[in-house]
């Protein structure tokens, strides 16, 4: 599990990179947290543009959440990597004013193949969702 401790200088680097200059993780207010090798924590405060019309927590909300926390994870390294496949869980609603915390850690490699796994919970430490990414890295390097 990513803590603060996992601030290593090349993670942290690649994810203030990431984070910059990704619109959708500015425009949903996502904050990076703690950046590790193979290992991320990104948070988001749900507000009114993050709902549902049933007033809860958008799923594409929460899936992008879990997503860029993967991304992260999985790019540490400061080699490009790709979602090649991903599948979310919802376990629970999120709700307006809730603070959605990501956490997202290596599982397994094969190759140029990653599996992560990342865990969504809530300010009060419930899981909102679970989230399974597998990677796939490519050759450029980010920085």
């Amino acid at each position: 599990m990513a803590t603060s401790d996992d601030n290593t200088p090349m993670p942290k680097a690649v994810a203030a990179k990431m984070i910059g200059n990704c619109g959708l993780s500015q425009n949903l207010n996502m904050r990076m947290i703690s950046a590790g090798v193979d290992c991320a924590v990104v948070e988001m405060t749900l507000d009114a543009h993050h709902l549902n019309g049933f007033g809860i927590a958008h799923g594409g909300a929460i899936f992008a959440l879990a997503d860029t926390t993967f991304a992260h994870a999985c790019n540490s390294d400061n080699i490009v990597t790709v979602a090649q496949l991903c599948q979310v869980n919802f376990l629970r609603p999120g709700q307006a004013g809730d603070t959605l915390r990501a956490t997202a850690s290596h599982r397994a490699s094969g190759g140029r193949t990653g599996l992560y796994d990342v865990t969504i919970a809530n300010q009060d430490g419930e899981i909102i969702a679970e989230f399974r990414g597998m990677s796939r890295k490519l050759q450029d390097s980010i920085l």
